[in-house]
Formats: structure tokens, C-alpha cells, sequence
């Protein structure tokens, strides 16, 4: 197998596991992760998702030697599928967190920005070096990164093909944190944790509402927001917590309905 699975408190970490090719995604890592990705999002015992690299990368690209001598038709299928298998990420009601250890590069690079939120190791390298290989970034690259870091510096750093550093991410606003290497495992549990423990309807309501928006003007994500604060009022999580809220004490644990 090239990639784990392990559910601990309603957390599963999918964890990259080719440390040999420093975790380059080719097509049974790809199909492999899709395969799991639907088993998390099937399990309603998984509130939050980890995704993360075994060895000294998170995933340093696509697997070049499997790419070198594809067809104009057989790399528009890879780079689909590449994009088929984040989008589930990206779409998925489960909240996803990459904990970015060592090199996010090309591919690499995509799979982190496909998550909801990215943590990343002081020896995190970040970059889409594509064009230097003749290529462009091939799984979401060119879409993700304007409307992460915006439209000039991820022009930058996809023309020039630069590798950035852990703390430049964090000033561009790649990531949202950055964590000595040894504790960043302790990090993306602990953020997961404090998601699991709210309401998951409203955490997946709000996350539709934030994906939605971002990909339509204001109007249109304020009623994409009105229906999902609409919905939360269904829920017996909303008439516990409430409720609570009003006799001035909390809830002990959310149902989840």
C-alpha cells in the first residue's frame, strides 16, 4: 500500500507512504487516496480529515518517470484524474487539514492546497516548478494558488518555478501556521480536536457556504450563507446549545443531528 489510513477520535490521518520516490504521486497513490478518501468521507465515525507525507517529504510531485512519455491525450487524463481526486478533498462536508512536512512541490504543492487548512514544519518547501520541466502545473495549481495567495504572487511563483521556505508560505498566506517539524503532527491534532468538538452540521454547513462563496459573487454567497444558517435551526444541536447558551451552561457534547 502507498497510502494509510487511521481513525483516532473521529480524526483520520491519510498519510502518504512512499518514501523511497519522496511520496510522488502516480496513478496507484492517486487511485489509492481516492479509494480512502471515500472510506473517511463514508464513515460517520470521521468528523475531521489529516492529510500528511511519510519520510522527509509530504509529496515532493507527480512521479516524473511515469509522466515523461505520456501522450498529449493520456496526460490530459492524469492531470483529470489528479483533479478528480482532489476536488474530492476540496468538496468533501469533512473539514481536511495537510500538515506539510518537508517538500510540497508541484503536485505536492496542489494536494496541500486542495485542504482546508495548511500547516506546515519549519522545514517545509512549497513551490510549482512545473514550467521548468516544460509543463504546467497539471492538478489545480493554476486555479488554486491566485485564490489562496492572489493573482501576483501566484503568477510569480508558478512562471518562475521558485521553491519558498515554511515562513514564506506563512507571510503569503499559504499556510496558516508554522510548527517546529517534531510537534507538527501535535499541531494538525490539536486544531482537528477543536474542530470535532463543535457542532459538525454547522462546521460542514459553513465550510459549503465558504466554498461556495468564493466561487460567486456577494450576493450569491450571502444566500448560499442564509440557507445554510437556515439550516442549522433543523438541528437538535442548535435547540441544545441555545438552550444552554441561555441557562448560562453548555452543552456536554454535540449530537451530531
Amino acid at each position: 500500500m502507498n497510502v494509510s489510513y487511521e481513525v483516532t477520535d473521529h480524526i483520520a490521518v491519510i498519510s502518504i507512504n512512499r518514501p523511497e520516490a519522496l511520496n510522488a504521486l502516480n496513478i496507484d497513490v492517486l487511485t489509492e487516496l481516492e479509494q480512502l478518501l471515500s472510506k473517511a468521507d463514508n464513515d460517520n465515525d470521521v468528523y475531521v480529515l489529516i492529510i500528511t507525507g511519510i519520510g522527509k517529504a509530504f509529496v515532493a510531485g507527480a512521479d516524473i518517470q511515469q509522466m515523461q512519455n505520456l501522450s498529449p491525450v493520456e496526460a490530459k487524463a492524469f492531470g483529470e484524474f489528479g483533479n478528480l481526486v482532489f476536488r474530492k478533498i476540496e468538496t468533501s462536508a469533512k473539514p481536511s487539514i495537510a500538515a506539510v512536512n518537508g517538500y510540497a512541490l508541484g503536485g505536492g504543492c496542489e494536494l496541500a492546497m486542495a485542504c482546508d487548512i495548511r500547516l506546515a514544519g519549519t522545514k517545509a518547501k512549497f513551490g510549482q516548478p512545473e514550467v521548468g520541466l516544460g509543463i504546467t502545473p497539471g492538478f489545480g495549481g493554476t486555479q488554486r494558488m491566485p485564490r489562496i495567495v492572489g493573482l501576483s504572487k501566484a503568477k510569480e511563483l508558478i512562471f518562475t518555478a521558485e521553491t519558498i521556505g515554511a515562513e514564506e508560505a506563512l507571510r503569503i498566506g499559504l499556510v496558516s501556521k508554522v510548527t517546529a517539524d517534531d510537534e507538527l503532527m501535535n499541531a494538525a491534532f490539536e486544531l482537528a480536536n477543536k474542530i470535532a468538538k463543535n457542532a459538525q452540521i454547522a462546521v460542514r454547513q459553513s465550510k459549503a457556504a465558504i466554498n461556495a462563496g468564493m466561487q460567486s459573487d456577494i450576493v450569491t454567497g450571502l444566500a448560499f450563507e442564509a440557507q445554510a444558517f437556515a439550516a442549522c435551526f433543523s438541528t437538535e444541536d442548535q435547540k441544545d446549545a441555545m438552550t444552554a447558551f441561555v441557562n448560562k451552561s453548555k452543552v456536554s457534547a454535540f449530537k451530531n443531528k
